[in-house]
């Protein structure tokens, strides 16, 4: 015989959210629940040992213990009774069942006439019908509901373990009886999917066995649906199974109500099992026969790869298949790049067959199943995690983390971002923003990390970094004043005076965006963060051997490079200018400079006064040429004719020679 197991079956997300209140309550105080926690007599049997009594009214609670309000709910007068007696309320209503109690007050508060379809005598109704106030009226059956008057303005809602067909069939009904109907459909979704597998499963297996609290109304209905299509035995324990229920069945199906501990079904999974003329055993069966309903996962090898589907091997009659859409997060070209034949995967089945009778499979929902645990709980710890960009789209990237996940272009660094397809293949460090697994939204971050680690690094460089500290950095924005230098998480303003001994128009003369410089810490503001940079004062100033080469009285050759009201500047050399003032700038007296010299203009002039320690020289045209014309005058002495020296003895004898007697 083989055993099969309906996917959805066991504690619902009420139950055992109210459990685990429960548990962690008794935990640290002594408590009390008012009714059974769950329609099961074998949990409140445990829950009792944990030291959590059942009371039926406040009356039986103490002050010092904790009222746990069962996931069924109460009526809102069990609150304000609680408050007044100063007994602590731990409220583990199902939050479906809230919604319910909510959507019924506020429909009273409306004025409208407030139908209940459900079990009159369940506690759940009981405080629904309790929000809703005296006026309404619980009903269970078509028949009920035909019996109702008209009325103006209706709304109804339902048990969250009612059957969907049921409630549509009585909504129908009052049509007939409302000039307006509200309806609220306050069907658990949890229960719909148990009914649903519950009803697929029933229909393919020759026996069902279904588990649970007799006084469950949610089991009750699952075994009234089973029984629709098969025999059907509804059991608490284990111990109630009988071996000749199965002994002319070859499949058996097993479900559970919301109720229903898992400890429970296991046993139960487990004797069922054991129940087996054939001599098959657990192992065999679970392994050869896998549950194939809508949502089941299943696990297979691979045995054939197409160009556009996977054939995969689930020990059934036909291969399972899974389209190329259904294969990876990210958008696949060739089956063969994600799986190769012999490699054993796990798949939820997306459709049970298809018109050539193949389970259609997804490994891409196993994958986004198998990654949600961890995604919320990174989602929680903020950790970073690594993913590879998949894909660019409008407004971001793409990303694998099991599920696509959306990075924002916002997102990706600390810059604006030009190009996306940059990043295309690239691995990201990324952290969770936000997380909703109903909607399949996955949002995420680079940008918070790097931010975050350049605060660190700022910090740590506002900690250690001094005055007179030479770093490196890379030049990040460019001003006409100067450029800004990321120093390693902090940017500071190298100006354009300190950038060079010469002077200049624009940075962009010396540096470019991206350039790698050296620079010395001027100035650091340990209160704003602000820093004050240098480039020019890593190289030796012009000044310092000025002395030497300007000694006074030589005379130097420069241009004029800029004119002023009182004289010239004339260039020496970078960063070394020279003043001539307007006094030495001829030997006639001028009114404007303008009057000899123009920018650009090559000058000769002599150095008057030379003082590096206050980057003064003054030179002087005048005395450069008051000097000249000395030399001049002396080289034009020194280059007269040496004349011979005669006496009047000389010159008179020169006169009586006997040749001049003649």
């Amino acid at each position: 015989m083989i055993v099969k197991r309906a996917d959805k079956a066991g504690f619902c997300f009420g139950v055992k959210r109210a459990l685990d209140m429960a548990e962690r309550t008794v935990e640290t105080s002594s408590a009390v629940s008012f009714g059974p926690l769950i329609h099961n007599q074998q949990v409140v049997q445990r829950l009792e040992k944990q030291g959590i009594r059942v009371v039926n009214g406040l009356e039986e609670a103490k002050a010092d213990q904790a009222l746990i309000i069962r996931s069924h709910g109460v009526a809102p007068r069990v609150y304000e009774e609680a408050e007044k007696e100063g007994i602590k309320v731990v409220d583990a209503t199902c939050p479906f069942v809230q919604k319910a109690q909510h959507l019924a007050a506020e429909s009273a508060q409306k004025g409208h006439q407030v139908i209940v379809v459900g079990d009159k005598l369940h506690p759940e109704v009981q405080g629904i019908l309790g929000w809703a106030g005296v006026q309404a009226i619980p009903i269970q059956t078509v028949e009920e509901a035909r019996e109702l008057p008209a009325y103006s303005n209706l709304a109804v809602l339902a048990q969250t373990t009612q059957l969907a067909a049921s409630f549509a069939e009585i909504v129908e009904e009052l049509k007939q009886h409302a000039e307006h109907l509200t309806v609220h459909d306050t069907i658990c979704n949890a229960t719909a999917e148990r009914q649903k597998a519950a009803r697929e499963l029933a229909g393919i297996v020759d026996i069902m066995v279904v588990v649970g609290g007799r006084n469950s109304a949610n089991t009750r209905k699952l075994a009234s649906i089973c029984a629709e299509s098969t025999k059907t035995y509804l059991i608490e324990t284990a111990e109630e199974l009988e071996a000749d229920w199965f002994s002319e069945a070859k499949t058996a199906g097993l479900t559970a109500g919301a109720s229903t501990p898992d400890w429970i079904i296991e046993e139960v999974f487990k004797k069922m099992s054991e129940i087996n003329e054939d001599g098959m055993d657990m192992a065999s069966w679970d392994v050869g026969f896998q549950e194939l309903h809508l949502g089941a996962q299943v696990t297979g090898k691979v045995v054939k790869i197409t160009n556009d589907e996977v054939f995969v091997d689930i020990g059934w009659k036909s291969e399972g298949v899974i389209p190329l859409s259904e294969l990876k997060v990210a958008r696949q070209t060739n089956p063969a790049d994600v799986v190769s034949i012999g490699d054993e995967i796990t798949a939820v089945v997306i459709r049970v067959e298809n018109s050539e009778g193949h389970t259609v499979l997804s490994k891409r929902k196993a994958d986004e199943a198998g990654a949600q645990d961890r995604l919320k709980q990174l989602a929680e710890s903020k950790e970073e995690i690594q993913a590879k960009v998949i894909e660019t789209v409008k407004g971001g990237l793409v990303v694998d983390v099991g599920m696509r996940g959306f990075v924002p272009a916002s997102q990706i660094q600390l810059g604006y971002v030009e190009d996306l397809n940059q990043f295309l293949g690239q691995t990201l460090r990324l952290r969770l923003l936000e997380f909703e697994p109903a909607k399949r939204k996955v949002i995420l971050s680079q940008k918070v990390i790097l931010e975050e680690e350049k605060a660190k690094k700022r910090k740590h460089l506002l900690e250690t970094l001094k005055e007179g500290d030479v770093v490196s950095g890379e030049v990040r924005r460019m001003a006409d004043f100067g450029v800004f230098v990321d120093i390693g998480g902090l940017d500071g303003l190298l100006h354009i005076s300190d950038m060079a001994y010469t002077r200049i128009k624009h940075p962009s003369e010396i540096l470019k965006v991206g350039d790698h410089v050296e620079v010395q810490v001027l100035k650091l503001d340990q209160a704003t963060g602000k820093i004050s940079l240098g480039l020019k004062q890593l190289k030796e100033s012009p000044w310092a051997q000025a002395d030497q080469k300007y000694p006074l009285g030589s005379i130097v050759t420069g241009k004029v490079v800029r004119i002023v009201t009182f004289g010239a500047f004339v260039q020496l050399e970078d960063g070394v200018d020279g003043l001539i003032h307007i006094s030495q700038i001829s030997n006639r007296r001028i009114s404007k400079v303008e009057e000899v010299l123009k920018v650009g203009d090559m000058v000769s002039a002599k150095v008057i006064e030379c003082k590096p320690e206050v980057k003064r020289i003054s030179l002087s045209i005048r005395e450069a040429a008051s000097d000249a014309d000395k030399v001049q005058n002396q080289q034009a002495i020194a280059e007269q004719p040496e004349i011979k020296s005669m006496t009047i003895g000389d010159a008179l004898g020169e006169k009586l020679s006997p040749e001049n007697n003649d």
